[in-house]
C-alpha cells in the first residue's frame, strides 16, 4: 500500500448533512478496498482563487490515506461524476 493525499473542493451551499454524507462516501471508499485514513481535516469554508462554476468559495477537505491503486481510482471515479464536487486533486506520498 502507498500514502496518499486528496483535497476535494464540495460547493458552498450544501447542507452540513449533505457535507457529512459525501466525507464519509470517500473516507468508506477507501476502507472497503482495505485502505487506512491517517488524517481526514475538514477545513470548512474558504473563498476560492479563480472563480468555478460560478462559485466563488468552497468547501475544503484534506485526506491522507494508505491504500492500494484500486482505492484511488474509484474514488477518483465517484468524484467525477458528483456534481457536489467542484475540485479535487490526488496526490501520491513518496515518504
Amino acid at each position: 500500500m502507498r500514502q496518499y493525499e486528496v483535497m476535494y473542493v464540495l460547493r458552498p451551499d450544501l447542507e452540513e448533512e449533505k457535507v457529512k454524507s459525501n466525507v464519509a462516501r470517500y473516507s468508506d471508499v477507501v476502507t472497503n478496498y482495505g485502505g487506512e485514513i491517517t488524517k481526514l481535516q475538514e477545513m470548512g469554508k474558504r473563498r476560492l482563487a479563480y472563480e468555478i462554476n460560478k462559485f466563488r468559495e468552497g468547501y475544503y477537505v484534506l485526506m491522507n490515506f494508505k491504500a492500494n491503486s484500486d482505492a484511488v481510482a474509484e474514488a477518483e471515479r465517484l468524484m467525477k461524476i458528483n456534481d457536489d464536487v467542484i475540485r479535487f486533486m490526488f496526490v501520491r506520498d513518496e515518504k
